[in-house]
């Protein structure tokens, strides 16, 4: 049995689109939560409780990695407090302070840009390009996400109107595309030791925020909703999101890990229909299309390597 396990395991952790399929998935529901909580838990505070509680789950498994792992940590800090910054610090509290001011349809269509924000970044940073294959996946899957986004109806995005809390999200995107273009520097490390330290120091840069933002009076209220909120931010989109999206990005590279990005409101559009009762209408299967044909396009291997 142990050895069935381990043999699943290995395969799994080789999958990656299964990987960055479910990162997806789980932070779809980290954008619903994080809205739905918006008026009970201050957005720092809830990025601190995500991340100390990811971390609290993590350290007993991976404090002998640590140890072994500290002295090329010590060796490669500079990029490891960049990885802690903008992928833990930074993004995710500034997609909750957005979340603040804004819906949580403006935010997945900010984040749909993601992949052409990854884009950027590895091209300013490394020179790599995109294939005229991927720059077409990507353009056909965004083409879904507006289709299930406005509902079939193309015009409704011209209504659309962007507030404080849309820059906010925008900044967060565009640091999480930096992020995710660095990983490739990220030392060469246990991926428990990666997380666990990124957690750490990310947490820790947030503390001042969260001093500042306690003394404005923005304290959390903690009831069932809220409790269960922070359990499943502390997990899922955290703990195993990262871990998952992480090794997606190791295997086959950012540029191709961009696109799943656009998996998050054909995600959000099923959660829909399936726990709130919302009807499948044409404008989702088309959407659902165009979304599965762009990612499978944009992130397919390149010939000769397939070959």
């Amino acid at each position: 049995m142990s050895d069935w396990i381990g043999r699943f395991g290995q395969w799994f952790y080789a999958q990656a689109y299964l990987l960055l399929a479910l990162t997806m998935l789980f932070w779809s529901g980290n954008v619903v939560l994080g809205r739905a909580v918006a008026g009970e838990v201050p957005p720092v505070a809830l990025a601190c409780i995500r991340w100390f509680g990811a971390l609290l789950i993590l350290l007993p498994f991976a404090w002998p990695h640590l140890k072994r792992d500290w002295p090329v940590i010590r060796q490669h800090m500079p990029i490891v407090l960049v990885l802690s910054f903008t992928g833990i610090t930074a993004y995710n509290t500034l997609v909750y302070f957005g979340l603040q001011f804004t819906g949580a349809l403006t935010v997945v269509l900010l984040q749909s840009a993601q992949p052409l924000i990854i884009a950027v970044a590895t091209f300013a940073l490394f020179g790599d390009r995109l294939t005229r294959r991927q720059g077409i996946g990507i353009a056909i899957s965004l083409i879904g996400v507006v289709a299930i986004l406005c509902q079939g109806d193309f015009a409704r995005i011209l209504s659309i109107r962007f507030n404080f809390g849309d820059l906010v999200v925008l900044a967060a995107v565009v640091l999480y595309g930096l992020y995710s273009a660095l990983l490739r520097r990220r030392p060469a490390i246990h991926w428990m030791s990666l997380l666990a330290v990124t957690f750490l120091f990310g947490d820790i840069m947030l503390l001042p925020v969260l001093a500042w933002e306690v003394s404005t009076g923005a304290v959390p209220t903690f009831n069932a909703v809220t409790i269960a909120a922070c359990l499943y931010v502390a997990i899922l989109p955290s703990l195993v999101a990262y871990a998952f999206f992480n090794r997606g990005v190791e295997l086959i590279g950012a540029n191709r890990s961009g696109p799943f990005f656009h998996l998050m409101p054909l995600f959000g559009a099923l959660m829909a229909v399936g726990f709130l009762g919302e009807q499948f209408r044409l404008y989702h299967a088309i959407g659902i299309v165009a979304i599965l044909t762009g990612v499978a396009l944009a992130t397919a291997a390149p010939r000769r390597k397939a070959q």
